[in-house]
């Protein structure tokens, strides 16, 4: 049961943006704060349950260094911050790779979406390794977590995308409004891997980016998320 459950949630997880969704953005001193993995587009998502196996890190970093973020398997929430940083934490799910085997024409479609240049199908079929690194703001100092893709929110509206502890230049960042997803705000990042998008509104925000490196005669792909709350949460 726990291979088709671990299978089920690659299936449905490939291809959709995953972020980290708390139950609070700004967490009271002393307390516990429930953390939901979703998987979907627009900030409309299914959860992923709890599970060992696709987790690398899960933690919680603040002032005084990480700790884990604890839970049981198979559960959601995915997990529980006890006692948040009063100066700010962030929250970080970084994953094992998954493989997923995909049409030609279906691989290069997700690609032109997601704006990844410099990558196209070999062949017929794709043999792709995908990994999440997933970040959410508690409170709203950012720190680095040393994901091999990260999103870093610097001053209001910059953000800077990390590649291996490089900035990655020209790739494509995106973000999107819980409940407005019609107006999502893009651009490239520059040559210092920062880029600026003036996030204005209140609500739930999420900033994502898509890196795809060759694997030999495969691909890794990096999915790289960041939610906060602008405004009162």
């Amino acid at each position: 049961m726990r291979t088709l459950a671990l299978l089920f949630t690659t299936l449905t997880a490939w291809s959709h943006d995953m972020w980290i969704e708390p139950a609070t953005f700004a967490p009271q001193p002393g307390s516990s704060v429930a953390v939901k993995l979703r998987v979907g587009q627009d900030l409309i998502g299914d959860p992923i349950p709890r599970s060992a196996a696709l987790i690398r890190e899960f933690i919680a970093a603040g002032a005084a260094g990480k700790k884990l973020v604890v839970g049981r398997e198979g559960s959601d929430p995915a997990g529980f911050v006890l006692q948040p940083d009063s100066g700010g934490t962030v929250v970080g799910y970084y994953s094992n790779p998954s493989p997923v085997e995909l049409d030609a024409a279906k691989f290069n479609a997700y690609v032109q979406e997601e704006g990844v240049r410099g990558v196209a199908a070999r062949g017929p079929k794709v043999h792709e390794r995908f990994t999440r690194c997933a970040k959410s703001l508690l409170g709203s100092a950012d720190r680095v977590l040393g994901f091999p893709l990260e999103l870093v929110a610097e001053a209001p509206g910059t953000y800077r995308l990390i590649y291996q502890n490089r900035p990655l230049p020209g790739s494509l960042v995106v973000a999107i409004r819980k409940g407005h997803p019609e107006e999502k705000i893009s651009a490239r990042t520059g040559a210092d891997g920062r880029v600026k998008l003036p996030v204005a509104a209140d609500g739930m925000w999420l900033v994502k980016a898509v890196h795809i490196v060759p694997d030999g005669e495969d691909w890794q792909s990096y999915w790289a998320s960041l939610t906060f709350a602008k405004g009162a949460r």
